[in-house]
């Protein structure tokens, strides 16, 4: 099944690529690999939300933020790809979650991201990972996911 007929029975429609906040480019593809710069869970052009994750922010809705910032990674990827169909799965995740002093659900945040990534690609998605608690992230997000993915 294609990955694009998966999004459309899971019901996800990929947003816009989100433009970049600094001197880097949203994705790159390199030796068969699509490597994505650090995204944040942009809706629209905006956070949903700020602040640190068990403070501010509770990790229920930051594993949402998750959530988003790896379909951000997504569109990043397929936009390089020429398209969501030309990449075959998922390699690695990378999530920062920025945390309140004593936050120790790191994990549980970024499973956002790995459950979506698994649902849209199977076996495929199974990708190893990183689950990082940080003092601060780019906009005073509370998550940042950045993904690399294999090409077809």
């Amino acid at each position: 099944m294609s990955v694009s007929t998966r999004l459309a029975e899971l019901g996800i429609e990929l947003p816009a690529v989100a433009a970049p906040v600094a001197a880097y480019v949203p994705a790159v593809a390199h030796g068969g690999l699509i490597y994505t710069s650090g995204q944040l869970p942009f809706v629209d052009g905006a956070l949903p939300a700020v602040g640190k994750v068990g403070a501010e922010v509770s990790a229920e809705d930051a594993k949402a933020f998750a959530r988003t910032c790896a379909l951000n990674a997504l569109a990043a990827a397929a936009d390089v790809a020429g398209g969501v169909d030309r990449i075959a799965g998922v390699v690695r995740v990378g999530g920062f979650v920025g945390s309140a002093e004593g936050f120790t659900g790191q994990p549980g945040v970024i499973n956002g991201a790995s459950e979506v990534l698994g649902e849209i690609f199977g076996d495929e998605g199974r990708h190893a990972r990183a689950a990082v608690g940080v003092a601060e992230l780019p906009l005073g997000s509370p998550v940042e996911v950045e993904v690399t993915f294999r090409l077809a």
